[in-house]
């Protein structure tokens, strides 16, 4: 600032130089100013009496000082990363206030098909990653980027841990990936934490982490290939329904019996979800049956296999610890979840 203060006394001291010694008008006087400080030399605007050339010699010396200590240290403030930290703070400041995002850790081969991916479904999205290449890709995609240690407990503070609606962990490194989520479980125990893992061990040890969802992206690649070589039909109707207005989302029901009230108990035929709401029960995931010292977290066990049930029938009773994974347009789900009430304690919209 100090620079900059000094070029700005020198403009107005000239400019008022000038009216004091010529009697121009103030426009006059910048005028003079403008074309003066920076040796331009288009001619004075009057011929100048001998005081008038003093002020000229005072505004060209005093210019050129100036204007060279102002450039130094712009030049030393880029150098040192002064315009990054402000950038920075303006982003800690945006992210004060942003909520229901999603956090994606990691801008790699796999990140960049996430972040598309949810780009493209108007998601909000914070990168978090600590090459300045990858960050400087990001960016260029016009995506916030928040260049830290997404390992770091200070590092996913930052990124509104506590006010997103999940955190993917998609670093390169199983190793790196476990660190996130063990972190991320720790600060938060009740976000949504998502998962690339490249081996089975590294599956299972996400898993124990605390990962709601784990994805290997060789694992998830045959499946589609396979399902394309097999079932291209059913590969191209996901493909169309990802650009439809339609949208598949989970309505996690309470494991509180209480909280389901009327509804526990009750078959899909007799709550008429389908007539009442038009959105459509694809599936329903029966809660895992508990074992024998199981890895426990918050409750639900990851030492059973949880069922699926497909296209349930009118016979299927709700039950406690229910998923529910459901398909409509966004007035159908809204309407859809406002019938299952405070039965509800999470909806999730399914990628795609």
């Amino acid at each position: 600032m100090i620079p900059l203060t000094a070029l700005a006394a020198v403009v107005n001291a000239s400019a008022l130089g000038y009216r004091l010694t010529e009697g121009w008008d103030w426009g006059d006087c910048y005028w003079m100013v403008a074309i003066t400080i920076p040796t331009i030399g288009y001619g004075e605007v009057e011929p100048l009496s001998t005081a008038g050339r003093v002020v000229t010699v005072f505004s060209i010396v005093g210019g050129l000082v100036v204007v060279q200590l102002t450039i130094q240290n712009l030049l030393g403030l880029s150098e040192s990363g002064y315009f990054r930290q402000l950038h920075r703070r303006r982003l800690l400041r945006w992210l004060r206030q942003m909520n229901n995002h999603v956090i994606l850790c990691g801008y790699g081969r796999i990140g960049r098909e996430i972040a598309a991916q949810l780009s493209r479904e108007g998601t909000p999205l914070l990168v978090v990653e600590m090459d300045p290449e990858r960050r400087d890709a990001a960016e260029a995609k016009g995506l916030p980027v928040l260049l830290a240690d997404a390992t770091l407990d200070e590092t996913l503070i930052e990124a509104g841990i506590h006010r997103c609606r999940s955190l993917v962990a998609a670093l390169p490194n199983d190793a790196a990936n476990v660190y996130v989520v063990l972190s991320a479980r720790a600060i938060a125990p009740r976000c949504r934490l998502i998962a690339r893992s490249d081996s089975e061990e590294a599956e299972r040890k996400l898993r124990q982490a605390g990962a709601n969802q784990v994805v290997s992206p060789y694992v998830a690649g045959g499946r589609t290939m396979a399902a394309t070589a097999t079932r291209p039909l059913a590969v191209d109707f996901m493909d169309l329904l990802a650009g439809s207005e339609c949208e598949v989302e989970e309505f996690q029901l309470s494991d509180n019996p209480a909280e389901l009230g009327t509804l526990n108990g009750r078959t899909l035929a007799e709550l008429d979800l389908r007539g009442r709401s038009g959105a459509l029960v694809l599936a329903i995931r029966l809660p895992a049956p508990a074992v024998v010292n199981p890895y426990t977290y918050r409750g639900s066990s990851y030492g059973g296999t949880p069922t699926l049930v497909a296209n349930p029938g009118g016979e299927t009773k709700l039950a406690p610890g229910q998923l529910m994974v459901v398909l409509g347009s966004k007035r159908q789900l809204a309407r859809f979840q406002e019938l299952l009430g405070s039965a509800v304690v999470s909806v999730e919209q399914m990628p795609g």
